[in-house]
């Protein structure tokens, strides 16, 4: 692709926890690779009162804690702090601004801006930059989520980003897309010829895509409370990760192609009516348990008071196109499960006749899991004979072909997510992140089931910290003779 790095990078919210956790070592990774620009340089603003000299020394703790210790380069640490300035900045305050751009100075070279804020603050965020001049041809804009809470307001949201920024100089962010696994959906897919033949309805049984996080609120009361597992999951992470193995195969590895076969997946999804939401959705929430082997207590005991938001969604889609049509994609996510896990398993469809049946040769359907974390590997489920003599008949056994990516691939450093994000948003590459019409397609169909809970006055079942989730989320599957891939 063309690159067009940028001079300068702003960083909004530098001060908060994905700042600290994320996005100060990512670009400090790219640093040490040689792989920003060598006249880049980077300016954090938040509402803290910090100078240069003293978000430095924030910049400095931050990395001491979070770099991996084989990643600790004083003098690299030393030239990349030099980069680091800061401004303090108050989004809500139309007065900031201009301090903001004085310090910024010239972007002739160009800016890019990551833009990380609560969803009410996008609007003013983008008329200051706007008016002080930080919205011109030479700047582009990275957007976190959540891009509001549901069609009404992501519309509001990007109504308001476009008017400074058109739609090839906004780069909406979905962490997930820069992860290494989730790009190699894409490269087992269409880099292989062998599965292409069976990547469609006659020959996949089922999708189960999965992510179980073992946490509770942790800090993140304020904003779960208002949003809940289906928002802040499904409509994003799970939506994008269903239309990577949807998808059909773009003619080029670049931001329009990939985009477009992406949002035809997005429209295909089939609108859950009302009256069929009881049947295909399943919510619940967590009370009292045990996760990994510690006493914990309920959402709404941490939370403090009543609460009906889920902690944990279960959904059966359909994608109605020629390709999937009749396969149903099993979508689970929640907090305060068994294990900690986010994973796609493609099941196959079972042989047509097994030649070795009542021989002691019981035949499973084959399986490929691709998991995401906290191990990152391929495996493909396959039948292969038992070692014997074979004297009372051929025994299959199911057995894994396993490829590791931290095995395979260990003279590779393995680099967070952001690492990629931040470098496609500095050069320019819209591929891994999320057009408009992507983002109002996932938006449409998650109001549709929210709307089918309000309309059956459906409310989170209760499952115990530990555990898969409710039982109804086992009986989802299982109607159809699918078992959810729990191994």
């Amino acid at each position: 692709m063309h690159r067009n790095p940028v001079a300068k990078l702003l960083l909004f919210g530098a001060t908060g926890d994905l700042a600290q956790r994320m996005l100060l070592p990512s670009l400090y990774g790219l640093h040490a690779d040689g792989l920003l620009p060598e006249e880049l340089t980077i300016t954090g603003a938040a509402r803290h009162e910090h100078d240069d000299k003293d978000y430095r020394k924030f910049a400095k703790k931050a990395l001491d804690e979070f770099l991996p210790e084989d990643r600790k380069d004083e003098s690299a640490i030393g030239t990349f702090l030099d980069r680091i300035f800061y401004q303090p900045t108050d989004l809500s305050d139309p007065a900031s601004f201009q301090p903001l751009a004085d310090k910024i100075g010239d972007i002739s070279g160009g800016l890019a801006i990551y833009l990380s804020t609560a969803p009410s603050l996008f609007e003013a965020a983008i008329e200051g930059l706007h008016k002080v001049g930080l919205a011109g041809e030479t700047v582009r804009v990275g957007l976190e989520k959540p891009l509001g809470y549901d069609l009404e307001t992501s519309r509001e949201i990007n109504d308001a980003v476009a008017k400074a920024f058109p739609e090839d100089r906004t780069y909406r962010i979905d962490h997930y897309l820069g992860k290494e696994t989730v790009q190699n959906i894409l490269a087992l897919r269409f880099g292989n010829s062998f599965f292409e033949p069976v990547w469609n309805a006659q020959g996949i049984d089922n999708v189960q895509i999965t992510i179980s996080e073992t946490v509770g609120l942790e800090d993140r009361a304020g904003y779960y409370e208002t949003a809940g597992a289906l928002r802040d999951m499904v409509a994003n992470h799970m939506l994008q990760l269903l239309a990577l193995i949807a998808m059909e195969p773009p003619a080029r590895f670049e931001g329009t192609d990939v985009r477009d076969e992406k949002s035809k997946v997005f429209r295909s999804l089939r609108l859950i009516k009302p009256e069929e939401v009881p049947h295909v959705t399943v919510t619940g929430q967590y009370a009292d348990g045990a996760v990994k082997g510690k006493i914990v207590k309920s959402y709404s005991d941490e939370l403090g008071k009543p609460s009906t938001t889920e902690t944990f969604v279960a959904i059966k889609a359909h994608v109605d196109n020629w390709r999937w049509q009749g396969v149903p994609f099993y979508l689970r996510t929640g907090k305060r499960m068994a294990t900690r896990r986010s994973e796609i398993a493609i099941q196959f469809k079972a042989v047509p006749h097994s030649m070795f049946a009542g021989r002691g040769g019981l035949l499973q359907p084959n399986m490929l899991i691709i998991r995401l974390q906290p191990e990152e590997y391929i495996q493909l489920l396959v039948m292969a004979k038992e070692p014997g003599l074979d004297r009372d008949g051929v025994r299959l056994r199911e057995v894994p072909l396993n490829l590791s990516m931290d095995a395979e691939f260990a003279g590779s450093r393995r680099r967070i997510a952001y690492e990629r994000l931040l470098l496609d948003l500095i050069e320019g590459d819209q591929t891994l992140f999320v057009r408009r019409d992507e983002v109002e397609a996932q938006w449409t169909w998650i109001d549709a089931i929210r709307e089918g809970w309000k309309a059956n006055a459906m409310k989170p079942k209760s499952y115990a910290s530990g555990s898969w989730g409710p039982s109804a989320a086992i009986a989802l599957t299982e109607r159809d003779g699918v078992t959810w891939q729990d191994d």
